[in-house]
């Protein structure tokens, strides 16, 4: 039976596609870019995350790690992670749910049970099952299991997705995919690289497929201060897409601070701490750049 491991199924999403939908995350992301707002879901196998605001310091966490991989150092709670087997006896007697496994395995057949629960708001609103991360096209054979599954049953079927993945774990999800949603952070490969710890050389390559191949798309573009914010940068995103088959619209996603805590869970830094979200006028300033390429844009905050 086809597994897969996600860390989270969001109902009633409405920022992930068309009309009521639920986002079905899974874990594991090939990029490393600066601003990501889901740390949990950037390595491929379940995470320990710990809240202080949540912790009491009982200890009973402590009693029950074979490998001597927690400890209370004042008032807080530190995890040794390069001992940490990830088990989850902690997390099980963590009354205050201070610790929790983020991540865990699941088979196609239980994840469609549980969107399927929401069907009749996709019919009635337009909307369906989109398939976010981390990185969807890490698993490929999951994910085109599970948009099978959904297509089958008339349920709309997104990817939300990097484009950075082999062709062929594309080419294995794209029969199953009726809408895409595309993101391009930076058309230099070099900045690209500084940015996410990647080229972007296979993420355009796999935007030519799914051109080729009139994919309906929606391109997003997250809008980073600093990064890939000026007129240049958005031109050459503008650029790149006009003409594109079966577009429909360009999103820009403003910089946002909500992952911030996340990373103080899982003991990693953040490393844009101090970076404001994009001014109204800036936002106004990029989206005017891709209306005269004829596109449309639309500012999603």
């Amino acid at each position: 039976m086809t597994k897969g491991t996600i860390f989270n199924i969001q109902r009633y999403s409405t920022e992930d596609g068309p009309g009521i939908r639920s986002t079905v995350f899974t874990k594991g992301c090939p990029l490393r870019c600066f601003w990501c707002s889901n740390p949990e879901s950037q390595k491929s196998w379940p995470e320990i995350a710990h809240r202080d605001s949540l912790c009491n310091q009982c200890g009973r966490c402590i009693e029950v790690c074979d490998s001597q991989a927690i400890s209370i150092v004042g008032k807080k709670v530190l995890i040794n992670r390069k001992r940490c087997t990830r088990c989850g006896k902690c997390v099980e007697v963590c009354i205050p749910e201070a610790i929790r496994l983020v991540g865990n395995e699941m088979s196609v057949d239980e994840v469609f049970q549980e969107v399927r629960k929401d069907v009749q708001y996709y019919r009635s609103s337009g909307g369906g099952v989109t398939i976010g991360g981390g990185e969807p096209l890490q698993q490929p054979a999951f994910v085109a299991a599970l948009l099978k599954q959904c297509q089958d049953e008339g349920i709309h079927t997104c990817i939300d997705t990097s484009g950075y993945a082999d062709t062929e774990a594309l080419e294995e999800v794209l029969p199953h995919v009726s809408l895409m949603l595309f993101d391009l952070k930076h058309m230099d490969p070099i900045v690209h690289r500084k940015l996410t710890g990647r080229s972007n050389e296979p993420i355009i390559r796999n935007l030519e497929l799914i051109t080729a191949r009139e994919i309906p798309t929606i391109i997003r573009v997250p809008v980073i201060p600093g990064f890939n914010d000026s007129d240049e940068d958005i031109t050459a995103i503008a650029r790149t897409v006009t003409g594109m088959n079966h577009l429909s619209e360009v999103n820009l996603l403003p910089y946002h601070k909500y992952g911030f805590s996340k990373y103080k869970q899982l003991d990693r830094r953040y490393k844009l701490r101090g970076l404001e979200p994009p001014t109204d006028m800036k936002l106004k300033r990029l989206q005017e750049i891709f209306e005269s390429f004829g596109l449309n844009c639309q500012i999603k905050v």
